[in-house]
């Protein structure tokens, strides 16, 4: 073989090696982390396999915590009405699709620790009559923990959450109180610490439903399958309103 030849060779594996690191740390510098509400949605919807279908495309990885598992995995597994739904998500661990904060060098017990911060912060943020007002369970908190932790590494990430109350708190905190106070008929005030939560990027099952039917992960075809996707994951827990399904179907019918 020609010198040139050989020159040429190893040039070529020197580039697919490069370009396999550069892509490996791509997928190191991305993530979506889910709390148990979303993949609840997707698992009793028999939806789950446009997670793996979405994980195909995304250049990252797909994140739950602990206390996330526990809500989705082992807990319903015990009940017998809930079994089938635990065993299709324990799947996605199993596979992988699914994975652990451990997976970019983070411990349990760093998620833990942030976590117990942020449910303090969130739980004394609202006050009524001398009393806090309790507005986020631990899975939620250990989502945004983790959150803030890749922030601080410089991991792009976005948050799935469909509970109302949290999104509002990270995308319009200072419409939280006007909310609650609807919500629960009390005059509220409120602690100086929604700017704590205006760092965090969330969105809902109902966007991730609508990039999977844009990217043509979603194989059925009679019907109007992005109104009862998005309905699906509206019934079964996402703060989404009828009448934004309507728009949205309205519209991606305009644009096609």
């Amino acid at each position: 073989m020609m010198p040139q030849t050989v020159q040429l060779i190893k040039r070529s594996q020197q580039s697919q090696t490069q370009q396999t690191r550069n892509q490996t740390q791509t997928n190191q510098n991305r993530a979506i982390i889910f709390d148990s509400g979303a993949l609840i949605s997707f698992s009793m919807n028999g939806i789950t396999d446009i997670i793996k279908k979405l994980k195909e495309i995304f250049k990252g990885r797909f994140l739950i915590t602990s206390e996330v598992k526990k809500e989705i995995i082992d807990v319903p597994m015990k009940i017998k009405r809930f079994e089938l739904e635990a065993l299709k998500l324990k799947q996605l661990l199993d596979e992988r699709i699914l994975e652990f904060p451990s997976s970019f060098g983070i411990k349990d017990s760093e998620v833990t620790k942030k976590r117990d911060e942020i449910l303090n912060i969130a739980n004394s943020t609202f006050n009524s009559e001398g009393k806090d007002i309790h507005i986020m369970d631990t899975g939620e908190a250990s989502c945004l923990a983790l959150g803030k932790m890749l922030n601080e590494r410089k991991i792009k990430n976005v948050i799935v959450i469909d509970e109302r109350t949290t999104r509002i708190l990270a995308e319009k905190p200072e419409n939280l109180r006007r909310f609650l106070e609807k919500k629960l008929h009390v005059k509220i005030r409120t602690k100086g610490n929604l700017r704590f939560f205006k760092d965090f990027k969330i969105i809902r099952s109902a966007e991730l439903v609508y990039v999977a039917y844009k990217k043509r992960l979603v194989k059925l075809k009679n019907g109007d399958v992005l109104s009862a996707l998005l309905y699906a994951v509206k019934f079964k827990g996402a703060a989404i309103s009828g009448d934004e399904i309507e728009e949205i179907t309205r519209l991606n019918s305009f644009k096609s």
